[in-house]
């Protein structure tokens, strides 16, 4: 599944009125809720920066939740794309428990939420004519899904951590059960398995989601929602991908009402941000593996991903990814693997995921992708993302017109869609007064 995406490129729908998203010069603040914002003679103009998770949940919420009537242009910026930073190097293992299997802070909401975005995200897609195939000749399978629904298998390995792992499988959620299986039954969903304490936590209900193929799903989603909204006669709507880098906020300077920043770990690297965002970078490779066509098993069609030391997102009979590695403070967001650093990757990873799924040594290595996350600090509350206005960081006077939505780290997927729904409410609202205090009591951090 792909789209050709030029430089500037432009869904414009009958029905928007106004100035163009070209057209330039500030104007003052105007605010949905208002009476103002429905008699505009232009659109509304928000710049959403990043086309990974986050910035695509946000752009679909914004043409979601805006008023009708709303005359509404979105500008989305990345430079490589949509999903062409991190999220698209993502494994795609969804669930919203922690390492010890307990449920994550807002972990139901997350969980909800993204499972609805997959659904719209997939349903796109099958209309686009991409089918989501789980038939035919095994070895073929899966080769366009979106979303794979085998569960995910979490094996016991240190029997340190055992009993918290016990007692939090014993709280989940009813739509994402865990359920504590033995050897015997670990077997008959992996035959080849091996548990090194004869136990594992076996999420049914998981998923493991093909990242760049939901992102371009719900890409098309927005564009449809554009061209839905925009033919019921009321405000028009206007969404352009605009394939180019933002080096300063400086650039959309008395552009745009508002600016909803989510790019992950380049949120860092604008001169506006530096040094004031309380993260923490870590690179991580993962290595695409593939089962040769001489070798006569392939992984099982029921056979669900696996999430251990080295975890194994199963995305065909014959194809998985295997990861990550972790390149604390790193600073390099380029997706482009070394042959030296793919192969410190495959020392590190094989063992692990090898001592789990022996069948591995059967699999070659086929190329790596590499991704620059950027991890919250540690709360009461665990690591959730930074949300909230920060106008008062960019060092402007603008009411709520410069947001921040990162610090997702390696949870991207499964915080985009509830979190990216509050931010895109926010924005709207002109007011962060929805979002949780637990997600915006960051900027008390020092950096």
């Amino acid at each position: 599944m792909s789209f050709i995406i030029t430089s500037d490129w432009i869904w414009r729908c009958p029905g928007a009125v106004g100035q163009t998203h070209r057209s330039r010069g500030s104007a003052s603040r105007v605010c949905p809720s208002s009476s103002l914002a429905q008699s505009q003679s232009r659109p509304l103009r928000y710049a959403v920066l990043g086309a990974g998770f986050a910035g695509l949940s946000v752009v679909w919420h914004l043409l979601k939740h805006s008023p009708k009537e709303l005359n509404l242009s979105i500008d989305l910026y990345d430079e490589v794309g949509i999903g062409g930073g991190a999220s698209g190097v993502s494994g795609g293992l969804l669930h919203p428990y922690s390492p010890k299997v307990k449920l994550l802070w807002q972990g139901a909401e997350c969980w909800n939420e993204c499972l609805k975005l997959l659904s719209i995200a997939e349903t796109a897609a099958l209309a686009f004519g991409e089918p989501n195939s789980e038939i035919g000749d095994p070895a073929q399978k899966f080769s366009n899904f979106v979303v794979r629904r085998r569960g995910i298998l979490r094996p016991a390995t240190n029997v340190r951590t055992l009993d918290a792992l016990n007692h939090n499988a014993q709280n989940s959620l009813s739509s994402c059960r865990i359920e504590t299986i033995g050897m015997d039954t670990a077997q008959g969903l992996v035959p080849d398995i091996c548990l090194p304490l004869n136990t594992a936590f076996y999420m049914p209900d998981a998923v493991t989601v093909h990242p760049p193929h939901y992102l371009q799903g719900l890409f098309l989603a927005c564009k449809n929602l554009v061209k839905e909204l925009s033919a019921s006669g009321f405000g028009g709507k206007e969404l352009c991908l605009h394939q180019k880098s933002i080096t300063s906020l400086l650039e959309l300077e008395g552009e745009y009402d508002a600016v909803i920043i989510c790019v992950g770990a380049k949120a860092d690297m604008l001169p506006e941000l530096s040094g004031k965002l309380p993260l923490r970078t870590c690179r991580g490779v993962i290595a695409h593996m593939q089962l040769p066509d001489f070798i006569g098993e392939y992984y099982p069609d029921q056979g669900p991903s696996i999430l251990s030391d080295a975890w194994l997102a199963v995305q065909g009979s014959r194809s998985l990814l295997m990861g990550s590695t972790k390149e604390w403070k790193s600073r390099n967001s380029s997706p482009i693997v070394s042959a030296d650093e793919a192969s410190k990757a495959l020392e590190e990873l094989l063992p692990k995921a090898s001592a789990i799924y022996p069948g591995m040594k059967n699999w070659s290595f086929t190329g790596a992708r590499a991704g620059l996350r950027a991890l919250p600090p540690m709360t009461p509350d665990g690591s959730p993302p930074l949300l909230g206005c920060v106008d008062n960081l960019v060092g402007k006077t603008h009411a709520c017109k410069y947001w921040l939505f990162g610090g997702l780290g390696s949870r991207g997927l499964l915080y985009h869609g509830w979190f990216g729904k509050l931010v895109a409410q926010a924005v709207l609202a002109c007011s962060e007064n929805i979002i949780p205090s637990e997600v915006t009591s960051w900027r008390n951090v020092n950096t």
